[in-house]
């Protein structure tokens, strides 16, 4: 077992080499999921913490605890430390989400994170994540590094309803209960015939030629909705929106990046 967990850490060492790992951030620049947010809770305010939960990330690929109990309403400060020496990540959301998400970091390891479900924490350092768990049901919470989910670093926060105690509740299946989660938007295609995607401009880059788009899926990259930076294929493009804006976009692959090639504001 311990060969083998070895084995594990060194590929995912090698996949995340050539990334640089900070405290709450990738080196790149995405996050995760609008659809599965409003399920899953919101980002807290600190004024509003009721508790801290300390959460430790190993190279044992474990949290520590790995189930936490929670009330709905309730603001958590979340102070995770990863205590080995790979990077670790923590992500709240959807066992739905998490596990697509998963697939797509896979694919693209190196991808920047920047939502407020989760951290990367570099070795040996700490970081804070303040959320409101605004639904009863289960919120799961997963580090998304190639082979460390496989591995089995996972775990759930048990959210009790409003007035009960806390502790796991259960579906009819007999397992964790699961929160419902959004649909996706209606198709629109480009004027290529590739169908764009639905999105909220967060931030606009144009000295760096990047974007940062809160988006729902993205189809012909078989990616699930999360908040993500991008880099735009023409600087023009970004001249045709602002921070705030709700857009219709299409991206695509591009030797590993994320590039923006059409968007669009909407009503």
């Amino acid at each position: 077992m311990k060969n083998t967990l070895k084995t594990i850490a060194a590929c995912a060492l090698l996949a995340c080499a050539t990334a640089t790992f900070a405290a709450g951030n990738h080196a790149g620049g995405h996050a995760h999921g609008p659809a599965g947010a409003p399920a899953i809770g919101e980002a807290g305010v600190a004024a509003n913490v009721t508790r801290t939960v300390e959460v430790d990330m190993s190279d044992a690929m474990r949290f520590t605890p790995a189930t936490i109990q929670a009330r709905q309403g309730e603001t958590i400060r979340f102070v995770v430390k990863n205590s080995g020496q790979l990077g670790h990540e923590f992500v709240l959301g959807t066992e739905k989400d998490l596990k697509a998400h998963y697939e797509v970091m896979k694919k693209n390891p190196h991808m920047e994170h920047a939502e407020d479900n989760m951290l990367t924490v570099a070795p040996g350092q700490s970081g804070e994540l303040l959320w409101r768990f605004t639904r009863a049901g289960t919120v799961d919470f997963a580090c998304l590094q190639p082979g460390h989910y496989d591995a089995g670093m996972k775990g759930a926060v048990a959210v009790a309803a409003a007035g009960q105690p806390a502790k796991p509740a259960t579906g009819a299946s007999g397992g964790l209960s699961r929160v419902n989660e959004a649909s996706p938007s209606a198709p629109k295609m480009d004027t290529a015939g590739v169908e764009m995607s639905s999105g909220e401009v967060r931030k606009i880059d144009k000295e760096a030629q990047k974007i940062t788009l809160k988006h729902g899926p993205i189809k012909n990259l078989d990616m699930p909705g999360m908040t993500m930076v991008f880099k735009a294929a023409e600087p023009s493009l970004l001249d045709k929106v602002k921070a705030g804006d709700k857009v219709k976009f299409t991206a695509e692959d591009r030797s590993g990046a994320m590039v923006v090639t059409a968007i669009e504001t909407v009503q």
